[in-house]
């Protein structure tokens, strides 16, 4: 009998409590996508655990205990079959995925022990051996004298339990098969000790071992030894230095740390300007004995990544993901990104849709690419031009229609309708392709734009033995050289002027106004409407425009112009999405004759002056209000104004002088303020760390002049644009 990965899938539904539409397909999606989210990459010794469902958790923001893991009991009344000799699968991951619920269902975690590839040009998988984790036999190797190692524990205990399959065409085949084990093995009732990172329940310790994951994982962090306590001395001292530094850790019940998160001023700063769109980056997956160095991040206004927080994240549970998002929010002042960009995880999705419900989330459709790659890896060798033609649909496609037809075309041009790994990526294209979600603003101002990834940045700066002593000094100068890229950024747009291209004022406006590297993308965009045609199909004040090429008709888009407000819409939502006109847009303003932009379509982020105030615009009445809540929002809210002024005050030795001067000045009004104030707190029995409720007579002269001067003093280093909150 044939097992298909949908059936194989409906094994693992009988067993868990999941509702059907969405949640369903999120589960057939995160076996297809994301079977090994949990483990990492290796040769020879992918441990795999069986990961049962789990209940979400709500948690406080803070240093945290992570809840002991519950041990879930299987519903459904339906046992999945047993492996046997001769069971055929339609893929060696229908194999794994059906071989993971039956090990989940005898309580024991699993690993590919062998994998075999045919001989030639293309070498194609054509076996697969799946082994219990206690296969083979644990040989210390000798140390050389005078070298002292930790002892390990190893999990190897001889146990021949197994299943092989092999390719036989289009199919694979159980060839070899061993289930009876050597060792104890869960029961049904107790298979919730096989966690996400092998947590395992306290009366259990003493005879199973923690998984090597998550014991691999603790040592890319902290080293041989696992001891956290270099990285809480390195928080502490950052913090001495900066009180503006941020960090939160977690700790789990036998108070080991299990994830860490710090951010820096210049990075909580930087958060304000640019932070309203984000990718938090978990590639570090891609390499083994990587550390687990995650980063919240996103581009600034020369399209450089820009770093909003990082983190350690040994744990991947659903409960450490909200505690992460939830800590990185409150050190990012409350307010959630407009966007969110991550890799297709389910524990990672359920917790984003709690911390961030009103963000919207999209998974990286450049991660999906590059897993593709092994996903198809047969498809793609017997078909080399597929490869390029699907990523050419999913990038160069400019209308959701395009995109369909080409995948369509694709489809049936390699008869690929019966591949379970494309099928599951269309049926969540509204979840990573981009042209779905147009309506929301992602700062991507090209199709090709790609983030330095996480794995990128470790590779060009580390190697996988760097201790975490020197991985945060090193880290500290990565930063530090990416702050030189901006400042030398600015001195560029501010020094040079671009070439035009064109005499249209419209071009010359944009150029005074954008970094240099927008403008070029803003000069593309113009420079392609001029090969548009455009046709009026409605007047009126508010009118419609047909927009299209002569050589592609069916790539037509509809602009909505009003000439009264001198403002359009375009269904390619361009501007909506990445900030910046687009070429339809362009093209009808240049038949309307329109001869300069409305001050709207700039958006500062993308200026020049994206940084010349302490905070965003549209934010700045929602944070005034907000920072009254409590003494430690009071306190980020004044370090964020005092980081833009040391900003400002550090470009030059005279500037450098006047704010000292202004900052002394500042601080003596603000003492006698509080003397003032304390007067009035024990006239009245007020205390002036809560709400203070002066009344008319302290409402005079006495208490008005020392805030005015000190507003007034902040005000000359800020210039007009400060307002105090």
């Amino acid at each position: 009998m044939l097992f298909s990965f949908r059936q194989v899938q409906t094994y693992r539904l009988m067993e868990n409590t999941r509702a059907e539409g969405d949640d369903l397909m999120e589960d057939y999606v995160e076996c297809l996508m994301s079977l090994d989210t949990n483990t990492r990459p290796g040769e020879n010794d992918n441990t795999i655990l069986p990961v049962p469902a789990e209940e979400p958790t709500s948690i406080p923001v803070g240093i945290t205990e992570q809840p002991p893991t519950k041990k879930i009991a299987p519903v459904g009344t339906e046992e999945p079959k047993e492996p046997t000799l001769g069971m055929e699968f339609e893929s060696d991951e229908a194999a794994k995925a059906f071989y993971n619920d039956y090990a989940r269902r005898l309580g024991f975690p699993f690993r590919v022990g062998r994998s075999r590839r045919s001989k030639g040009v293309e070498e194609v998988l054509i076996m697969k051996r799946f082994v219990c984790s206690k296969e083979g036999i644990y040989r210390k190797k000798p140390s050389g004298e005078g070298t002292r190692k930790r002892e390990r524990i190893s999990m190897r205990e001889g146990c021949k339990a197994m299943m092989e399959v092999i390719r036989d065409s289009d199919r694979w085949v159980v060839s070899k098969l061993e289930t009876a084990h050597n060792h104890h093995l869960g029961t049904s009732s107790r298979v919730g000790y096989l966690r996400a990172r092998g947590f395992i329940d306290t009366c259990d310790k003493a005879r199973i071992v923690a998984s090597d994951a998550m014991t691999l994982l603790r040592q890319n962090a902290f080293g041989e030894r696992g001891d956290a306590q270099g990285l809480v001395d390195y928080f502490k001292r950052m913090q001495a230095e900066n009180p503006a530094f941020f960090y939160a850790i977690q700790v789990d019940s036998n108070s080991c740390v299990t994830n860490s998160f710090w951010a820096d001023a210049k990075a909580r700063s930087a958060y304000n300007y640019f932070g309203d769109a984000v990718t938090f980056d978990t590639t570090y997956k891609k390499n083994k004995y990587m550390m687990p160095f995650v980063t919240f991040s996103g581009v600034n206004h020369h399209l450089q990544p820009v770093i909003f927080g990082c983190a350690l994240l040994i744990d991947e549970t659903e409960y450490s993901f909200i505690w992460l998002f939830e800590t990185w929010l409150a050190a990012m002042g409350g307010r959630p990104p407009v966007s969110l960009v991550t890799d297709q995880n389910r524990a990672m999705t359920a917790a984003i849709a709690k911390v961030f419900p009103n963000t919207r989330h999209r998974f990286c459709k450049w991660l999906i690419l590059s897993r593709s790659k092994q996903k198809l890896a047969h498809v793609y060798s017997a078909h080399p031009t597929l490869r390029g033609e699907l990523e050419k649909c999913v990038i160069e496609s400019e209308t959701v229609q395009a995109f369909e037809m080409a995948w369509a075309s694709i489809i049936d041009k390699y008869d690929l309708r019966k591949n379970t790994w494309l099928q599951a990526l269309f049926n969540i294209r509204h979840r990573w392709i981009p042209l779905y979600l147009k309506d929301t603003f992602f700062a991507e101002l090209s199709p090709t734009q790609k983030l330095e990834t996480t794995n990128d940045f470790y590779k060009k700066y580390f190697n996988t033995k760097t201790a975490l002593k020197v991985f945060l000094t090193q880290f500290e100068l990565a930063m530090a050289s990416r702050y030189e890229d901006e400042a030398q950024a600015d001195a560029d747009t501010m020094c040079t002027k671009p070439v035009l291209k064109t005499a249209s004022p419209i071009e010359k406006q944009a150029a005074t106004i954008y970094t240099r590297v927008v403008f070029n993308k803003f000069q593309q965009e113009f420079v392609e409407s001029l090969g548009y045609n455009v046709y009026k199909i409605k007047d009126g004040t508010v009118s419609k425009f047909s927009v299209a090429r002569d050589e592609d008709s069916l790539e037509t888009f509809i602009v909505t112009y009003n000439s009264t407000k001198k403002t359009a819409t375009c269904t390619c939502r361009n501007f909506e999405f990445s900030g910046i006109l687009c070429q339809h847009i362009l093209g009808v303003f240049l038949m309307v004759d329109l001869h300069m932009l409305p001050e709207e379509y700039f958006l500062k982020r993308w200026t020049r002056h994206a940084k010349s105030c302490a905070i965003l615009d549209e934010h700045s009445v929602e944070l005034q209000s907000s920072s009254q809540e409590s003494i430690t929002s009071r306190y980020n809210d004044l370090c964020r104004d005092a980081i833009k002024c040391a900003e400002k005050g550090a470009t030059s030795i005279e500037i450098y002088k006047a704010a000292k001067d202004v900052f002394q000045k500042a601080f003596t009004d603000i003492i006698a303020f509080e003397k003032n104030a304390g007067r009035g707190a024990q006239r009245d029995a007020i205390n002036i760390n809560e709400e203070i409720a002066i009344d008319d007579a302290m409402n005079g002269q006495a208490l008005q002049d020392p805030e005015r001067k000190v507003t007034g003093l902040l005000g000359q280093l800020l210039g007009s644009s400060w307002s105090p909150v």
